[in-house]
């Protein structure tokens, strides 16, 4: 029984660690020093691209539960990271060479493991980990667009997403345009005072720098950033995304002189995104700018615009519970490439990927923990076929469904959330 695991970043050293420890024999393909993608400059496993932070590791937020979650799974990623870890207050990070150094020792060291320091170009026969990242391209990313059809996207312009429970009601109202759709859409109006004093923040506001990888000689007119469609002129934006027509406040009575919808993300309505907001500007530009919006003046943001490179596929049409390919159950996705955002994400994803490939292949159950949990209800998130317009997500609480009981204060809040993650069991 083997298991062939194709990318040796994060979540591809985490499913090959995940099935080596159950046990299985792992193939971990990696092209690196063979070939290096313009992201990437070492030759060793699991390279960190941008940041050395691991974000916040207090319990009481999302990324340090999803942290603790996964030192309860195993996963070798927390293991190095624990050896390698620089000063960073409240946070986190480590020193990225000897991370990396230090991952590639412990993956390399499992007898169960065999790295292949080669290019893969086609899917393999038999049960395989795809984890290749979201830079993946040439054959390889020609296969997977081969075996997914339409779902997969190669271009990342993704628009803000705000917790409901955050947004001033006392200005926002449900509606959709003519009445049309029901209460589908919160709607935050304008006055016009208020549209040209955020019209002329945005079109001034500092976006942020473009990676080499990031490059793209055209932005799609769908994809247009908001705040380069700004620019094109002073309606241009209110006969856009932020059209009033077939709306009426029910505060004045009155067609707003613009309005910016938002849309539910997730089934729960917890999660909201800023209709036509893609962006690049900076995030605390965003923070600023955004909370001039009546309605979102402070609105908590859980996962800010972002606008780069990225290979991911719509894993909601497209995978399983268990992370598998619907139409190929031999075939599993994991990390980045799955539509998870972020480092930890990334290797929680491929924790359970692993995982599960390796109890396929030994005849055991998968690994499907409760939404109640972080790395639950993000699995959940991205193989929820209700999820349309899919984009990235990363570790958040707007994902949690909400507490028995209502707790106003948001640190105590999000102290509950995780002293119930983690009585689940994780081993």
């Amino acid at each position: 029984m083997k298991l062939t695991v194709i990318g040796g970043g994060l979540a591809g050293c985490e499913a090959a660690n995940a099935a080596a420890n159950l046990g299985v024999s792992v193939d971990l393909f990696e092209m690196k020093p063979v070939s290096f993608s313009p992201a990437h400059k070492t030759p060793d496993l699991a390279e960190l691209i941008c940041s050395n932070s691991l974000k916040a590791e207090r319990i009481d937020s999302a990324a340090g539960l999803l942290k603790e979650e996964m030192r309860r799974m195993g996963s070798v990623m927390m293991q190095a990271a624990q050896t390698c870890r620089v000063e960073a207050g409240g946070a986190l990070a480590v020193d990225r060479d000897l991370f990396s150094r230090e991952v590639t020792r412990l993956i390399e060291q499992n007898p169960n493991i065999t790295v292949h320091r080669e290019r893969v170009d086609q899917i393999p026969d038999g049960m395989c980990v795809i984890a290749a990242g979201p830079l993946c391209d040439g054959k390889l990313a020609e296969a997977i667009q081969t075996l997914c059809g339409d779902g997969l996207s190669f271009f990342d312009a993704v628009a803000p997403i705000v917790s409901a429970d955050s947004v001033d009601l006392s200005k926002a109202f449900f509606a959709s345009r003519y009445g049309k759709g029901g209460d589908d859409y919160l709607n935050c109006p304008m006055n016009k005072e208020q549209y040209e004093a955020f019209l002329d923040a945005l079109v001034h506001a500092e976006t942020a720098p473009l990676h080499e990888f990031d490059q793209s000689p055209k932005v799609y007119e769908g994809c247009m950033p908001v705040e380069v469609l700004a620019k094109r002129g002073k309606d241009a934006i209110r006969f856009g995304p932020l059209k009033p027509v077939g709306l009426v406040n029910p505060n004045t009575g009155h067609r707003p002189w613009a309005a910016v919808q938002l849309r539910a993300e997730n089934r729960e309505k917890t999660l909201f995104n800023l209709v036509g907001f893609q962006t690049n500007l900076k995030f605390p530009e965003q923070k600023r700018v955004f909370s001039m919006i009546p309605g979102l003046e402070h609105a908590e943001f859980m996962r800010y615009g972002v606008m780069h490179r990225n290979t991911f596929i719509d894993s909601p049409r497209l995978l399983s519970p268990d992370l598998s390919l619907k139409s190929n159950s031999n075939i599993f996705f994991a990390g980045q490439i799955s539509g998870v955002e972020g480092y930890t994400e990334s290797a929680m994803c491929g924790i359970l990927a692993g995982h599960n490939a390796a109890a396929k292949l030994l005849g055991k159950s998968p690994r499907i923990l409760p939404n109640t949990t972080m790395s639950g209800a993000l699995i959940r998130y991205i193989t929820d076929p209700s999820v349309a317009n899919f984009q990235p997500m990363g570790a958040n609480f707007g994902i949690l469904p909400g507490l028995d009981t209502e707790i106003r204060d948001k640190r105590l809040r999000y102290a509950a959330f995780s002293d119930r993650a983690l009585k689940e069991d994780f081993t």
